[in-house]
């Protein structure tokens, strides 16, 4: 099977930019969420620990779970709230804080303009007040930028929208509550940060997705695919490769299988135009569920080391590659 390997030096380069622009690592909250985005979500919850993290990110209560002994708090942004003092829930509609129990430990995220999801800026004063009356612990009140990677003024206007929400909460009589809209794009464009933590997700997996002219921080990717050399074969003139044999040797050559495919998250896209792997070697033919064909006698191969430059090849984003890894790949910390 491949193998994905991880690199701590990579990773804590990273997360040292990133604490620079915080002002302190206390102040990155990480983003855990779908399996680390695919990286391996208790591997890396260790790792970032063991840095100093103390805030994390996750989708529900399974993944908070998994990494309940690593971190003091764990924002867990969709799921049924419970009584865990580490666990604080985002409330992303009024029906949530009606069903929430008394004394649990929430976080108010606030639509100011991503329109995905949130309170309503005209519903917060209503969702404050149930608070109140249902003695409920308000732990934190957030808010998500919908244009932080773009050139644009979009930024400025949310900032503005939650800054107004920032003074309602307080003039509400709430005190000691945490306020946080950053995700990484907004981090690495800022030049005074100033709100309690920021979430941060891509960017501490070494992903700057800020185009020009923003300031170009560089940042490490961490995560490298791998993948072990299954059988050789010698291929004489016009011979085939793989399903439907979309590849015709142009000369006799030496080709071997590597076991990776789509079935473990790479993309099968089009052998027509085919990814080009990390030391300069074409995929040949097809991409079969668990399998590829490259002309290589190696016995392992790095598929790739930067899902940023896979992404732009299939015309997508460094997400949907990391994420698309299956988490039953071996992972290992290098």
């Amino acid at each position: 099977m491949a193998t994905i390997k991880i690199s701590k030096n990579n990773l804590y380069y990273n997360l040292n930019q990133l604490a620079l622009k915080s002002g302190s690592k206390e102040k990155i909250a990480a983003v855990l969420k779908d399996n680390a985005y695919g990286h391996g979500i208790e591997l890396m919850a260790k790792l970032l620990s063991n840095f100093g993290l103390k805030e994390a990110v996750v989708v529900d209560n399974s993944e908070a779970k998994a990494i309940e002994n690593y971190f003091e708090n764990i924002l867990i942004l969709h799921d049924t709230p419970t009584l865990n003092p580490k666990f604080s829930y985002a409330i992303v509609e009024l029906n949530d804080l009606k069903n929430a129990p008394r004394g649990a430990k929430l976080e108010l995220k606030v639509d100011t303009g991503m329109h995905r999801n949130g309170i309503l800026m005209h519903e917060l004063p209503k969702a404050l007040e149930l608070i109140k009356q249902k003695e409920l612990k308000l732990f934190g009140v957030f808010t998500h930028y919908r244009s932080a990677d773009e050139f644009s003024s979009e930024l400025a206007w949310q900032k503005a929208n939650f800054d107004d929400v920032k003074t309602i909460v307080r003039n509400y009589g709430f005190r000691n509550v945490r306020f946080h809209s950053h995700n990484s794009a907004a981090l690495l464009r800022s030049n005074n940060f100033s709100e309690d933590i920021a979430r941060v997700g891509i960017a501490i997996y070494g992903y700057n997705e800020l185009p020009a002219p923003f300031e170009q921080i560089e940042l490490k990717p961490i995560l490298s695919l791998w993948a072990k050399r299954s059988s050789t074969r010698v291929f004489k003139k016009g011979q085939r490769v793989g399903y439907g044999g979309d590849f015709r040797a142009p000369k006799d050559m030496i080709i071997s299988t590597y076991d990776v495919g789509y079935g473990d998250g790479l993309f099968r896209g089009n052998s027509k135009n085919p990814l080009i792997l990390r030391d300069g070697l074409p995929i040949l033919g097809r991409v079969s569920m668990d399998f590829i064909s490259v002309e290589s006698t190696k016995e392992e191969l790095c598929i790739f080391d930067n899902a940023q430059k896979v992404a732009k090849h299939f015309n997508t984003i460094s997400y949907e590659i990391t994420t698309a890894l299956k988490s039953e790949i071996e992972r290992e910390v290098i």
